[in-house]
């Protein structure tokens, strides 16, 4: 090949001749000493003897006491792909943030990508995830008609698949126990409207998640279920779930309707199943100057909830924290184990704390 030509290609020689020299090792696949590097490569002695210093030195060969060098097997590592459920929800970043550092600690490829609360989306990053042949798909994403159609490319790819919050078919689910996170909400609502209003309440508003499927919605029937049971009296007329998407704006324009229409009632509690539709609520009640007729509760403890609830005088009572920074650690445990081929758990459900004002520090210090 004449000069010309090889620049045209802009080839490396240096980068040739240690190809040249890996590729070698690879063909005869036994330990090899310089001087026969040398002799099978034509390559000078002293490029040779700094091209095996540097692959020795990068961990791609191995040089032993008797002066062979050989090839050094380099497993390549773990990959997990973990769609989160938006990186406008404060609590999937969170996970996100836990699922990096416990991959880092553990030395697991961590690939992730947005499914930006969008069941389309969703779909498009699974597909992505198979072409990029990862190894596990920890998948967080809210859209349960999108669930089986994610769930059964994935295992048609041959990969398995934890999900979070959100039941999929074919894959292990990790999460809080929604319904009883649900009734902690209510009960802590209800032991307010007791202490406070004298147990009136006119009406309880949850703010659902439609699209999440029934075991997500169980938040708010846990809710209602925990304010039955210490306000027994309460007609059932008097419960209202509002499709709100646990999102901030629509939380705020549903509560806000609400409240306009109904002037006159002054006890009023809102159980909200993620803290960010809590504070779409918390606003329209602000915007109204209804303060002293609502009680709140959210879930998840995001930092914006919590700097709330630590308020003197804030309707929002507490939040039931999901303890996000506890999932990193625990899925790349699940995930390895899966790997292996160990049995786990269909279920996997993480612990959970209700914060209110009186135990924020003790909760935020632990």
């Amino acid at each position: 090949m004449s000069k010309s030509s090889t620049t045209r290609l802009y080839l490396i020689p240096v980068l040739s001749k240690a190809l040249d020299i890996l590729e070698l090792l690879q063909q005869e696949d036994r330990p090899m000493a310089l001087e026969a590097i040398y002799e099978r490569t034509r390559i000078s002695k002293t490029t040779v003897y700094r091209i095996l210093k540097t692959f020795v030195h990068r961990g791609y060969l191995a040089h032993s006491q008797d002066g062979l060098y050989r090839l050094v097997t380099r497993p390549r590592k773990v990959r997990f792909g973990f769609a989160k459920e938006s990186a406008e929800m404060p609590f999937s970043e969170a996970v996100a943030a836990s699922l990096q550092f416990a991959a880092d600690q553990a030395g697991v490829d961590l690939v992730i990508l947005d499914n930006e609360y969008d069941g389309a989306t969703a779909i498009k990053v699974a597909e992505e995830f198979i072409r990029r042949r990862v190894d596990l798909v920890i998948e967080f994403q809210i859209d349960q008609q999108a669930a089986p159609i994610i769930a059964d490319k994935i295992s048609a790819a041959g990969i398995p698949m934890i999900a979070l919050d959100i039941p999929h078919p074919h894959a292990t689910y990790f999460g809080v126990d929604n319904y009883r996170v649900g009734v902690e909400a209510g009960e802590l609502l209800a032991d307010h409207a007791i202490r406070y209003w004298n147990e009136r309440v006119d009406w309880v508003l949850g703010l659902d998640i439609e699209e999440a499927g029934p075991l997500v919605q169980s938040r708010i029937t846990g809710a209602f279920q925990g304010i039955r049971g210490k306000l027994p009296g309460m007609p059932v007329e008097s419960f209202v779930r509002m499709d709100t998407r646990g999102m901030r704006d629509c939380s705020r324009k549903s509560v806000a309707d609400f409240l306009k229409r109904h002037p006159r009632d002054k006890h009023i509690l809102i159980a909200a199943a993620t803290d960010t539709g809590a504070l779409g609520a918390l606003q329209a009640v602000r915007e109204l100057k209804r303060e002293r007729h609502v009680l709140l509760a959210g879930q998840d403890c995001i930092p914006e909830a919590l700097e709330e609830i630590g308020k003197p005088g804030s309707p929002w009572l507490g939040s039931v924290s999901h303890e996000a920074a506890s999932y990193g650690p625990r899925l790349i445990q699940l995930g390895l184990a899966i790997l292996r081929g160990q049995m786990v758990a269909p279920y996997n459900h993480v612990e959970y704390k209700v914060v209110t004002r009186e135990t924020l520090q003790s909760w935020t210090t632990a």
